[in-house]
């Protein structure tokens, strides 16, 4: 009889702390959800890794789908997205590159329904410091956040061409209001 009332306290103690800690990380979700939905635009920082290659920049972001970014290279690298029409400009050599924004893994965070989706739907593991949600979708996409302000941290992504992208980003300004024609994609030269 002892050895079934021990039992029955292990199963009792094991449910009650799961069922607390499915309850903390289904609140975490909805606290990045709540701020998500009030969230127009971000100013950030960034480092993105490529197959072991650092790419470093600042990039603009305005919901929904426009992006301007500026790589800290020597072919002063500048991307723009704005809606479908993603141009990619080296400003050294005065080219500028166009390609189908269907392609690009930057969808998934240039609207904020992907996102919002992604936070959803995606299986949530989290640290002392970061809280990290996986995503399977038409691609697998790990979507980082900072665990204490539950800013948006950066991700990992399979592309297209089976490069490996971590993209890490640091906040600089939340909700600005950029000047008209920020997000312009250059012409065809």
């Amino acid at each position: 009889m002892l050895v079934n009332v021990k039992f029955f306290k292990k199963i009792f103690l094991i449910s009650f702390f799961l069922l607390i800690t499915t309850g903390l990380l289904a609140n975490e979700k909805k606290q990045i959800v709540a701020q998500l939905n009030n969230l127009s635009s971000l100013e950030f920082t960034f480092d993105q890794l490529i197959n072991e290659k650092t790419e470093k920049g600042s990039c603009l972001l305005e919901f929904p789908g426009k992006l301007k970014c500026n790589y800290f290279d020597d072919k002063k690298k500048e991307l723009v997205i704005n809606n479908k029409r993603l141009a990619i400009t080296q400003k050294r050599y005065n080219k500028t590159y166009h390609y189908p924004i269907s392609k690009s893994p930057f969808l998934n965070i240039l609207y904020k329904d992907k996102l919002l989706e992604i936070v959803r739907s995606g299986k949530l593991e989290s640290t002392d410091q970061i809280i990290k949600l996986i995503y399977f979708g038409d691609n697998e996409i790990t979507v980082f956040f900072d665990k204490k302000n539950l800013d948006l941290k950066g991700w990992e992504i399979i592309d297209q061409y089976n490069n490996n992208i971590n993209f890490s980003l640091n906040i600089v300004a939340k909700n600005d209001v950029f000047k008209k024609g920020t997000f312009k994609v250059p012409e065809i030269n």
